[in-house]
């Protein structure tokens, strides 16, 4: 029986054409086309947010441990300021730069003597703390802007992916039902389509999800160091701004 089958015209003949996945594309239906091109646009989409985000962390990185280069060698928080202009891209930088202009607004109103000096050197130092606090917030915002896309994608996509390939077993099996043959002429297109398909999802959502996880850490660490950077800042303005 194998041997009729391979020596069969039918399969002589489809071994001896080369169809290629172009081809199978082209030829697909309606349903298949529709998802193939939502999946190739998930996919673009993602690409260019992988790209963008990659070179904005990367940038974020090497300027925020510049910035603190520069933070812990100079001695005077005006230097500083003035210097954070040359790090726009580093969230220490701005989160920096919001402590300082809140403690430049309180300069000078710890004047006086007394608990009620006190209560309001302690109302001061928790503005501070506010401003260094509501940057962060902001920073963290920035930085996570358009990862949860490469979420939903890595997500959806293999889920998308499976539609297309039931849509092309069920059309397989409805050419077989039609036809009242199972031959690789019958189901052949339908398969490959399927499988198509299939692949098109994995290759949507592989590189999103590989790269959320990757962006997911770098947000973490500059989270941490924007973090520790307040800390700090705050100690330095109790020691000399708040004796």
């Amino acid at each position: 029986m194998l041997a009729n089958l391979l020596s069969s015209p039918l399969l002589a003949e489809a071994a001896g054409s080369h169809i290629s996945v172009i081809e199978i594309v082209m030829d697909a239906d309606a349903v298949v086309t529709a998802i193939l091109i939502l999946l190739a646009v998930l996919s673009v989409i993602s690409w260019y947010i992988i790209g963008y985000k990659a070179l904005y962390f990367r940038r974020a990185q090497a300027e925020s441990q510049d910035f603190m280069d520069v933070f812990w060698q100079s001695k005077r928080l005006d230097a500083i300021y003035q210097s954070s202009e040359e790090f726009p891209r580093a969230p220490v930088s701005r989160v920096f730069k919001a402590g300082y202009i809140e403690l430049s607004k309180l300069k000078g109103t710890g004047e006086g003597a007394g608990a009620e000096s006190m209560r309001q050197q302690l109302g001061d130092i928790e503005n501070v703390e506010r401003s260094l606090r509501r940057a962060s917030r902001t920073e963290m915002t920035e930085l996570e802007k358009l990862v949860p896309f490469l979420a939903t994608v890595g997500s959806t996509s293999p889920f998308i992916g499976l539609f297309g390939t039931v849509w092309g077993i069920m059309v397989a099996f409805l050419n077989i039902s039609a036809s009242g043959a199972a031959g690789i002429d019958v189901v052949g297109q339908p398969i490959a389509e399927a499988l198509i398909v299939t692949a098109m999802g994995l290759f949507a959502a592989i590189p999103a999800v590989v790269a959320y996880n990757l962006f997911v850490n770098k947000i973490k660490v500059l989270g941490g160091e924007m973090d520790n950077f307040s800390s700090d800042f705050l100690n330095i303005v109790k020691r000399h701004f708040f004796k």
